[in-house]
């Protein structure tokens, strides 16, 4: 087979960047070793930027979104008995989208393969070769035979876990990584809205976050330990714990339902740089990880493969190799922000067993300063919404 990019993963950035090239004229396969229904039904958090939203639109795959999503103005912070609403339209003009990532998924492979783009599913055995020739080379078997993809470029989008990080030699990487003593307890709840907006709360018990899916699906998390087990949080326990984290006195009530789904996820923070080596280019989780009280992950996959189909679409048109030369640079800037920002909220909102009580007093006074302080709830807001997308 014989392509101009390679794509390996089928995830938002895969599927998203496979669409931009597609909108350039430029050839891509995409290639994914699970299968179309499992990557259209992982459930998986959406909270999309403005600039996510505008690039969707834009790009002629928002129409569902904007019929099903729900459109977010600003989120509340709750800690000492009290609400406080950060006003994100008021503070910086922009908004937020609420709208799964398996739904972003279901859109883009719609789009691909109404285009007649090709997306293999279920492929294995994938390797990388010749990164730093013209000519790279991605070997996998599907159907059961052996193929060869010939590519001018490989852009790995394949996830921590995946193999295209790897590929990248060590020596000729770093890699920035930071563990959490927190975990998050998410359940997938059959329930009405509690709430318009997303609720944060920070408790002594721990942090929960109230989300929402849909008008009869809600999603929501608890702090726990991360390497608990699920067997220690029956569904009363759940609801005991979440009516006490985010339940005030002014008569608010959270709205229970059937608990469908339960996961524990451990949280981390992850780099490597830079985010290319010869001919291969990663986006997405393979070449960072945030944890989730930031909102960043998908967002930040959007934003490293709106800088490379740029940088793609330079080298077709023009020959000019600069932006793929500044690729790492351009990305990692936005990325290592957000990672700030993501570090932040997770150490703002989150009760640590092992901080001293000078710590959690000061913690309670950084969540006073930026509910009481315009400047300092714009700083959380315009970074929430996500910060300018660079070229």
């Amino acid at each position: 087979m014989r392509t101009q990019v390679g794509i390996i993963g089928a995830g938002p950035a895969g599927l998203l960047l496979s669409h931009l090239l597609h909108l350039q004229g430029i050839s891509s396969v995409v290639l994914e070793a699970r299968s179309r229904k499992e990557i259209e039904s992982t459930i998986r958090a959406g909270v999309l930027e403005q600039g996510t939203i505008d690039l969707l639109n834009d790009t002629g795959l928002g129409e569902r979104m904007m019929r099903e999503g729900a459109i977010h103005t600003g989120t509340e912070l709750r800690f000492a008995g009290q609400g406080h609403r950060i006003d994100f339209l008021a503070l910086t003009g922009k908004k937020i989208m609420l709208y799964a990532q398996h739904e972003v998924i279901k859109d883009i492979v719609k789009a691909r393969l109404e285009a007649g783009g090709e997306i293999l599913f279920e492929v294995e055995n994938v390797t990388l070769h010749g990164l730093e020739s013209s000519a790279p080379t991605i070997r996998f078997r599907y159907d059961g035979e052996p193929v060869e993809l010939q590519c001018d470029f490989i852009a790995g989008c394949d996830g921590y876990h995946g193999v295209a990080r790897p590929a990248l030699p060590a020596s000729m990487h770093t890699e920035y990584q930071r563990s959490y003593p927190f975990g998050w307890l998410g359940v997938l709840v059959e329930a009405p809205r509690s709430s318009e907006e997303l609720i944060y709360a920070y408790h002594p018990r721990g942090f929960a976050l109230i989300s929402t899916r849909s008008v009869t699906v809600q999603r929501m998390y608890l702090q726990c330990d991360p390497h608990d087990d699920l067997a220690n949080w029956p569904d009363h326990r759940i609801w005991e714990e979440l009516h006490a984290r985010t339940e005030l006195n002014d008569g608010w009530r959270l709205k229970e339902g059937r608990i469908t789904q339960k996961n524990i996820v451990a949280m981390r923070s992850f780099v490597t740089e830079p985010m290319q080596y010869g001919r291969l280019f990663l986006a997405g989780d393979a070449a960072h990880i945030v944890p989730p009280t930031g909102a960043k992950g998908m967002n930040l996959a959007v934003a490293d493969v709106r800088v490379l189909s740029h940088a793609l679409g330079d080298y077709y048109t023009s020959g000019s190799s600069d932006r793929l030369e500044r690729y790492s640079a351009i990305c990692l800037r936005r990325v290592w922000k957000a990672q700030r920002f993501s570090w932040w909220m997770t150490t703002l909102l989150h009760h640590d067993d092992n901080a001293s009580p000078y710590d959690l007093r000061r913690q309670l006074a950084d969540l006073d300063y930026v509910t009481s302080s315009r400047a300092a709830a714009t700083t959380l807001a315009e970074n929430y919404v996500g910060l300018p997308m660079e070229d």
